[in-house]
């Protein structure tokens, strides 16, 4: 068992306009989930330290040598910073998981996740190539990119070492500078990676932190005059508000928003291999996850046995401490935040869904103080149900039989939501075929939930905007200029 890690000292500074200060906005706590009890005290920002900061930024991307360094220079620092992150890997996994509750065997992952997306972006920022485009007349022509300046990380509480890094690594790439709002209930993970940037070389000014309350800090960065892009994880709601600001703005953004990802369990699927699937897809990170695998659809023929098994093997899940290694799902990141999953299993009940398991809180004493729920399974509604159809962003799956392929395929996609998708089969051809038909942004096949920093990761409709990862990544964060250079030795024969 790891001691929570308390921070008596006082209000943690923030990172701001290259100095490590207290905000000037409200005081604000980072809690426990397991217990409640308090891991750190911070000063929040105010409006007038946004300004400071991302002034500051533009001020540090402008002067500083960053912007200017040759891409295999600033691959060294990206190198560095995933090099401390390894160093630091435990405390860092411990400190992830007191912040939002994980168990700390997947906080752990999320730091090595993290370190690898500094080292790649590292590696893809000195090996990124510019083109030579087809010559059509007495010139020849160049692609090139620059970096857009400042650039803001708008981050989510679910995952925040990991989103942060791939905000952070690929703008830094580029050149840019970059102010980061963390989610209001998970600060602290965005300033230990601040602090490592400041470590390993970044400029000061190059990175702020600016915690504090989404629809006042995130809003006056996204409406700065000085920020150039905005980068989003989040709700569909918040995503669609800062879409309009950008609108007017003409910014472009990229944004991760909601899902209602669809698991399919076709009549040939390897039922051990699709049950653990199904389980670690909807169940592991407490079902916070935005491609959780929450509605699921098998084969009618299959239905009845494979309920009866991933219902025994959803029930024997271990819910607890998220200390103990051993622990698959922990508590929920608030006691708000699970009054709403309780709130959706109400709705779904109230429609004709039935309770196969779970559906309360855990009794005992380990859990009197945590924000903990059961895994829950809910069958006898259709893909119409409330349920079916909004984002629960909990440990909650909705299961329905399907009778043939053309109503499979339309229940999958029938959802304003196109994320993620999960396939169970045996058969390669139908793999290819409903891989191809389904509209989500990523399908897993014969697997799920598993993520590679090289492949671009993004959604489709109200799942989002624009792709993250990949080495294309970094060139989210740089404007395209073409260049012509002129051959002809004669001035051009218009003016003549």
């Amino acid at each position: 068992m790891h001691s929570l890690h308390t921070d008596s000292r006082g209000p943690l500074p923030l990172f701001i306009a290259g100095e490590r200060r207290l905000g000037r906005g409200d005081d604000a706590e980072s809690l426990y989930p397991a217990t409640g009890e308090v891991v750190a005290r911070l000063r929040t920002a105010s409006v007038d330290d946004v300004d400071e900061a991302i002034r500051a930024a533009d001020h540090a991307f402008r002067t500083s040598t960053w912007a200017r360094r040759k891409p295999h220079e600033r691959a060294a620092v990206l190198y560095r910073i995933a090099q401390l992150i390894r160093e630091r890997a435990e405390p860092l996994a411990q400190r992830q998981r007191e912040d939002n509750g994980k168990p700390i065997s997947e906080t752990r992952a999320l730091v090595a996740s993290a370190a690898g997306t500094f080292q790649f972006f590292a590696s893809a920022c000195e090996t990124m190539e510019e083109a030579l485009t087809p010559s059509r007349g007495d010139y020849f022509t160049m692609s090139v990119h620059e970096p857009m300046g400042v650039v803001a990380a708008i981050t989510p509480w679910n995952s925040p070492i990991a989103s942060e890094a791939q905000k952070l690594a690929p703008a830094l790439a580029a050149g840019c500078a970059v102010v980061i709002k963390p989610a209001e209930a998970t600060p602290l993970m965005a300033l230990e990676l601040a602090a490592l940037c400041e470590q390993a070389g970044v400029p000061p000014g190059m990175v702020s932190v600016l915690a504090g309350r989404g629809s006042v800090i995130g809003d006056a960065i996204t409406r700065h005059p000085l920020v150039r892009r905005v980068s989003f994880t989040g709700g569909t709601a918040t995503g669609k508000h800062i879409a309009r600001i950008a609108a007017d703005k003409m910014m472009p953004v990229s944004m991760e928003l909601g899902g209602k990802s669809a698991t399919m369990v076709l009549d040939d699927a390897d039922l051990d291999h699709a049950i653990n699937g199904v389980l670690y897809g909807i169940f592991s990170s407490s079902g916070e996850s935005c491609i959780a695998g929450s509605r699921l659809f098998v084969a009618r023929s299959r239905y009845a046995e494979f309920m009866d098994r991933l219902a025994a093997k959803a029930a024997a899940l271990r819910v607890g401490d998220p200390c103990d290694e051993r622990t698959q799902m922990g508590p929920l990141i608030t006691p708000r935040h699970r009054e709403s999953i309780e709130r959706h299993v109400a709705v779904g009940l109230a429609e004709g869904g039935t309770l196969r398991i779970g559906g309360r809180r855990p009794e005992g004493a380990l859990y009197e103080r945590g924000n903990y729920y059961l895994p829950t399974i809910i069958e006898g509604l259709d893909n119409r149900a409330t349920i079916s159809r909004e984002e629960i962003f909990g440990p909650v799956l909705v299961a329905m039989p399907f009778d043939d392929w053309d109503d499979l395929v339309a229940q999958a996609n029938d959802s304003v939501y196109a994320l993620a998708a999960g396939i169970w089969t045996g058969d390669y051809r139908k793999a290819w075929a409903l891989g191809r038909a389904v509209q989500a942004g990523t399908v897993w096949i014969n697997t799920y939930k598993q993520f590679s920093i090289a492949t671009p990761f993004g959604g489709w409709r109200d799942s989002g905007l624009g792709r993250e990862k990949g080495r294309l990544g970094i060139q989210q964060y740089m404007e395209q200029k073409s260049l012509y250079w002129g051959l002809n030795p004669h001035p051009l024969a218009w003016a003549d």
